[in-house]
């Protein structure tokens, strides 16, 4: 099957973390996310064991309590000093910042709260293939996921700031104890679709050949 490169690569490379332009009037039809999900499901897992699942929040008393949840976690995190900012664009840092701020604050106005998951967790002191079969089994469909969204006018931000009280969240929704949170993301319609490239450090600098 050819692909055209040309929007291929832009899907690529302009599927941003969107957090302050998603249009928090515009509700997104349920049909568009069990779209975007059953292109999520067609991502590999570990042993293709399909472990994936998906908590799917539209109900807005649940985002209020989602959101009041987030902010525990996020305010104070997001109050500590500023990691260094990348080199190629000093000022990305502060804006990040500012962005995820934003978003602390305005989480429950955004339509659709999609919570990836995955059944098991990996048991302390695993090894590292453990806990990379786990993760690897739910990432790719998150991304594949938030790659569906983007085609269809549709932004998202992958974060992980409620996990610091992940226990209430998992109380809130009714998950069992076998089915572990990974990520939670604000979707919403994004106020225009003009997202470009992020300024990124060569590949050169960090990619090694046949060895360190």
């Amino acid at each position: 099957m050819p692909f055209d490169l040309a929007t291929t690569d832009a899907l690529l490379s302009t599927t941003r973390a969107v957090r302050k332009r998603l249009d928090l009037d515009r509700a997104v039809p349920r049909e568009v996310i069990n779209q975007c999900l059953e292109l999520a499901v067609q991502a590999p897992t570990a042993s293709n064991s399909q472990s994936w699942r998906w908590i799917v929040v539209d109900d807005p008393a649940k985002r209020l309590a989602l959101a009041e949840i987030y902010r525990k976690g996020a305010l104070p995190y997001l109050a500590s000093p500023l990691k260094a900012s990348n080199e190629a664009d000093p000022g990305q840092g502060e804006r990040v910042r500012d962005s995820a701020q934003w978003l602390a604050e305005n989480l429950e106005k955004v339509p659709v709260h999609v919570i990836p998951c995955v059944e098991g967790r990996p048991p302390a002191g695993a090894p590292a293939m453990i806990s990379a079969g786990v993760f690897g089994s739910i990432f790719p469909a998150v991304w594949s996921f938030q790659l569906a969204l983007r085609a269809r006018g549709l932004g998202s931000a992958l974060t992980t700031l409620h996990l610091l009280h992940e226990q209430e969240a998992a109380d809130l929704l009714g998950l069992p104890d076998n089915v572990m949170q990974v990520a939670l993301l604000p979707v919403g319609y994004t106020r225009g679709t003009d997202f470009k490239p992020a300024v990124r450090p060569p590949v050169a600098g960090i990619t090694h050949w046949n060895g360190w």
